[in-house]
């Protein structure tokens, strides 16, 4: 089903519950293509009811902030499209494709996130590779240090985008350069930084620099920085 199109998808409510009628309130989601990102969506939506003081501590998105957003049901045929055939990383998926799903039936619609989108779930991708140990978002964000100084609250959008960084470091290994001989169809996938310096040096050959000691002793340092404050580091292990 899937397309090679990822999608890292969050969403705040009204509550915890769809059982005791809880809607969602906002949409974040942030596109990826061969691990780089090409697009977002957002959107806060109108859920007609009230929103619990413990999901409003959460969010701090207010009923009076929504009074004026589109109500879920006259977005959901652009939503399908949009997610439709592509790959859904959500942390914790039972929570957001249940409340979705839920969505889906108020509106009237038969089919359900299963049916359109392949959908894998980043915490229990880190559960198996950390077991034992915390895997919500704000721990894998500091074991993989992640930037998350900006999560105040927390926001549908900003929790796409860190899970995207979480996801690539959660899954990032050695990239395969698949170096190629003139004249193969399939050219090399370099990672970014290095196709830069690929394509700024045109013909012209690229310099060697090596390390000096010191800055040895600077990267061992770094990655003896790394282990200790996340139990774990990989290029020293």
């Amino acid at each position: 089903m899937s397309s090679g199109r990822q999608i890292v998808l969050d969403t705040e409510t009204t509550g915890l519950e769809t059982a005791e009628g809880h809607r969602i309130i906002e949409i974040g989601c942030v596109v990826m293509e061969q691990r780089r990102v090409v697009d977002t969506l957002h959107w806060y939506l109108n859920p007609e009811r009230d929103i619990d003081e413990g999901a409003f501590n959460v969010h701090g998105i207010s009923r009076a902030f929504l009074a004026d957003k589109p109500r879920f049901a006259e977005r959901v045929t652009e939503l399908l499209d949009f997610l439709r055939g592509h790959e859904l990383l959500i942390h914790n998926a039972d929570f957001d494709v249940g409340f979705l799903d839920y969505e889906l039936s108020l509106a009237g619609l038969p089919e359900r996130i299963g049916d359109i989108s392949t959908v894998t779930d980043t915490w229990a991708m880190a559960k198996r590779k950390h077991p034992g140990q915390k895997n919500s978002l704000d721990a894998l964000c500091k074991r993989y240090m992640v930037d998350n100084s900006n999560r105040q609250l927390h926001g549908a959008l900003l929790d796409a985008q860190l899970l995207a960084e979480v996801y690539l470091a959660l899954t990032g290994g050695q990239e395969s350069l698949a170096l190629h001989a003139e004249g193969d169809e399939q050219a090399a996938t370099l990672p970014p930084a290095v196709q830069a310096l690929v394509d700024a040096a045109g013909d012209t050959p690229l310099t060697v620099v090596s390390a000096s000691d010191d800055e040895r002793a600077d990267h061992d340092a770094r990655l003896n920085e790394i282990r200790d404050r996340a139990g774990h580091c990989l290029w020293v292990e």
